[in-house]
């Protein structure tokens, strides 16, 4: 892929990275018992990201973080059921993806270590939440699909 195109392809995804609320008939009825679920996919293969680590912290009141749970992406490049609907409580919480290791897997040496998504859960009601992230050596961009499960 030429560095023209990855770039065209990560601008694309940068005009559509602020989360919004979508209605009933998305995420929340396709997984009623996931609320929240992470996809990663590789944007120099142009393939969902396997074996990508993730791990997801809640930020405590004073500013430390608490690991929660933690997953790894499977053959689509997602991780659901990361935590059940009564743990995941409102806050802010920290998704973290082990991008160094899923580029040295592949004999490739990144930029970054990790790509971080923090976000507030639940500021508005409940919600189920979607984080995916797009990858690539030296970059990343991270986009949200938060859906109103409970109408």
């Amino acid at each position: 892929m030429t560095p023209v195109a990855v770039f065209v392809i990560l601008a694309a995804a940068i005009f559509h990275t602020e989360a919004a609320p979508v209605e009933k008939g998305g995420h929340g009825d396709a997984y009623p018992n996931c609320p929240l679920m992470v996809k990663v996919l590789d944007a120099v293969q142009g393939t969902p990201a396997f074996e990508v680590k993730v791990t997801v912290s809640r930020q405590e009141t004073a500013g430390s973080w608490t690991k929660v749970t933690s997953g790894v992406t499977g053959l689509a490049g997602e991780v659901m059921d990361l935590i059940k609907e009564e743990d995941f409580t409102a806050g802010i919480y920290k998704v973290a993806f082990d991008t160094k290791a899923y580029w040295k897997a592949k004999g490739i040496t990144p930029f970054h270590e990790m790509a971080d998504v923090v976000f507030t859960a639940h500021a508005d009601g409940h919600r189920h939440y979607t984080v995916a992230i797009l990858l690539s050596p030296f970059s990343y961009t991270a986009t949200a699909v938060v859906a109103n499960v409970h109408n």
